[in-house]
């Protein structure tokens, strides 16, 4: 009898248990939540083994659940990899590569160049790029490689640091003006700021490295485009913390100006990110590769 089970039913179960749910799961598949719930009902049969305890609520697995489920994601991923490996066994870059990318001038103008550049060079590959600001699971979203900025700790991903991000406070003349400028963080309270997703700020004593300030700021607009935080700040209506690279224009125009020169912000990493599999198409390969080098070219 267990000679006759299906692979794909296997593999049904193996993605239910990493999403959590039938839905994810049918919805990553492209069926219908009663063909996967079919599938994992037929595949406990014919091993005469529960797998998952489900009810209206909540999804887990047994014992037997995840002693299964452990093994056979370790051997559907050396089946992939042998699969991969044959299939994409050629001299040719080709096929699709999704990537999600954060917005902005990181995204839209120094990646999306990048990848411009690369599919000149490669012109069989199919590129699907998404900017999108939520943090994404590349296996739930599908997607082959991610750009993100932060300290990655997900260890189930590789990251390759891109470039470090230079950040900085600012100000307009004209809100310097008529509000006065900050000269220590604390004085943010008394002051109107401008924040995107991050509202702990924290700065670091550009005399005593070793001294360091944080502060919940309160935005008096929040928007996670940093192209609506400059037009915003520009006009005088409050302090911003943006990476320099988004307006060195409006800096050297001295239509924005710094703030709190004492204090600094520590440098945000820019990264790739991709699956941790011993092996990956070539054409995922190739491009990482490619934007790493891409992006040591800048000056």
């Amino acid at each position: 009898m267990l000679n006759n089970i299906n692979l794909a039913d296997i593999r049904s179960f193996v993605l239910i248990a990493q999403l959590g749910n039938f839905t994810k799961a049918a919805n990553a598949l492209e069926v219908s939540r009663s063909h996967v719930s079919r599938q994992i009902s037929a595949l406990e049969k014919q091993m005469g083994v529960t797998l998952l305890t489900r009810t209206t609520r909540t999804l887990r697995l047994t014992q037997a659940g995840q002693r299964f489920f452990h093994q056979c994601e370790t051997a559907l991923q050396q089946i992939d990899q042998a699969l991969v490996a044959a299939v994409d066994d050629t001299k040719k870059v080709q096929g699709l590569i999704r990537v999600n990318c954060v917005g902005g001038y990181l995204g839209e103008e120094l990646v999306a160049q990048a990848i411009a550049e690369f599919m000149q060079l490669h012109p069989q590959v199919i590129v699907d790029l998404d900017f999108s600001s939520p943090r994404i699971d590349l296996i739930e979203d599908q997607f082959d490689v991610a750009f993100r900025m932060g300290e990655l700790e997900d260890a189930g991903f590789i990251a390759k640091r891109l470039m470090d991000i230079e950040m900085v406070t600012l100000a307009s003349p004209s809100y310097v003006q008529r509000y006065g400028e900050p000269q220590h963080p604390r004085e943010l309270t008394n002051h109107r700021t401008l924040t995107g997703s991050v509202t702990k700020w924290s700065f670091v004593s550009a005399l005593e490295s070793n001294k360091h300030y944080d502060i919940h700021v309160k935005g008096k607009l929040t928007c996670k485009n940093g192209r609506a935080l400059i037009k915003a700040c520009q006009l005088g209506n409050g302090l911003i913390r943006v990476p320099k690279v988004y307006c060195e224009n409006e800096i050297n125009r001295g239509e924005l100006v710094c703030v709190m020169p004492q204090w600094r912000i520590n440098s945000v990493p820019f990264s790739t990110i991709f699956h941790k599999d011993r092996y990956q198409p070539k054409r995922i390969r190739v491009f990482v590769d490619f934007i790493s080098e891409w992006f040591k070219s800048l000056p």
